[in-house]
C-alpha cells in the first residue's frame, strides 16, 4: 500500500469519528471554551470543517491561502460544511494520480508562504492537526453538558462503561 492509499484510507476511517464528536456537541452551547484564552467550540468546529476546503483546493492548484472565516450560528450547519468538504477531499483522493502525491504544495497565510512541502506530506499534517483539534473538542463536550461519543473505542459516557 503506498502512502496515498495508505492516508485515504486512515482519512475514510478517521472521517464518521469527526462527525461523532461534532454531532456531540451541545448546539445551544457552542460559545463554552474552558479558559479565556482557548478557542471557543464553535470556531474549533468550524476550523475542522472549513481545513477540509483548504486540502480540497491543495489537491486541486498545488495551493490554498488561509482565509478565517465567522462561523455559522448552526451546528447542523458547521456539520453539513464537514461532511461536503469530506466528501469533496474523499471524492478527490480517489481520482489523484499517484505522481501528484508528491508534488510541491504551498500553503499561505495573509498572502505569504507559511509552509511548503510535498502534497501527500501536507495533507497527512492537516489530518494530524484535525485529529489534534478534535481531541480539543472531545474534552469541551462534556463540560458543555454533552455525551462523548465512542473514538478510538468506548467512551466513559457509553452505556455499561
Amino acid at each position: 500500500m503506498t502512502s496515498r492509499e495508505f492516508f485515504a484510507k486512515a482519512f475514510a476511517d478517521e472521517r464518521p469519528r469527526f462527525v461523532r464528536v461534532l454531532r456531540a456537541l451541545p448546539g445551544d452551547r457552542l460559545e463554552y471554551t474552558p479558559h479565556p484564552r482557548s478557542t471557543p467550540a464553535r470556531n474549533i468546529a468550524w476550523l475542522l470543517a472549513t481545513e477540509l476546503h483548504d486540502a480540497c483546493e491543495l489537491v486541486d492548484h498545488g495551493q490554498a491561502s488561509f482565509a478565517a472565516s465567522a462561523a455559522p450560528a448552526s451546528l447542523d450547519e458547521i456539520v453539513r460544511t464537514y461532511e461536503r468538504h469530506a466528501a469533496g477531499l474523499q471524492e478527490r483522493l480517489g481520482r489523484l494520480p499517484a505522481a501528484a502525491w508528491e508534488q510541491p504544495a504551498k500553503f499561505l497565510v495573509n498572502g505569504q508562504v507559511a509552509w511548503e512541502s510535498p502534497l501527500g506530506d501536507m495533507l497527512w499534517g492537516f489530518l494530524f492537526d484535525a485529529i489534534h483539534h478534535r481531541g480539543q473538542l472531545s474534552t469541551y463536550i462534556r463540560p458543555m453538558g454533552g455525551k462523548v461519543p465512542s473514538i478510538y473505542g468506548p467512551s466513559g459516557d457509553d452505556p455499561g462503561q
